[in-house]
């Protein structure tokens, strides 16, 4: 390989993982702009219909939350946030 594009695939991967590490940001930051009510709202309607939060008791939202979080895809901090809602309206 020449040494002309050594230096393009190089900067070609410098730029890609700028760009991922930039989004990581940005999205991080949806994340903290949003509320636990927003986050159950947008989340957990996806599949099923939510349940209240008085459905279940404070330790139970937490074993939920943690399987939840698996099956949606969701991140430490938006279930937390979930969690925390829930939890508080019981």
């Amino acid at each position: 390989m020449k040494k002309k594009d050594i230096g393009v695939v190089a900067l070609s991967i410098t730029i890609v993982a700028l760009f991922a590490f930039i989004m990581q940001g940005c999205v991080s930051q949806q994340v903290t702009d949003k509320s636990g009510v927003q986050l159950w709202g947008e989340n957990c309607t996806r599949c099923h219909d939510a349940p209240s939060p008085g459905t279940y008791t404070r330790s139970q939202w937490d074993v939920i939350g943690k399987h939840m979080r698996v099956r949606a895809n969701l991140t430490q901090a938006e279930t937390q946030k979930i969690v925390d809602y829930l939890k508080e309206s019981n």
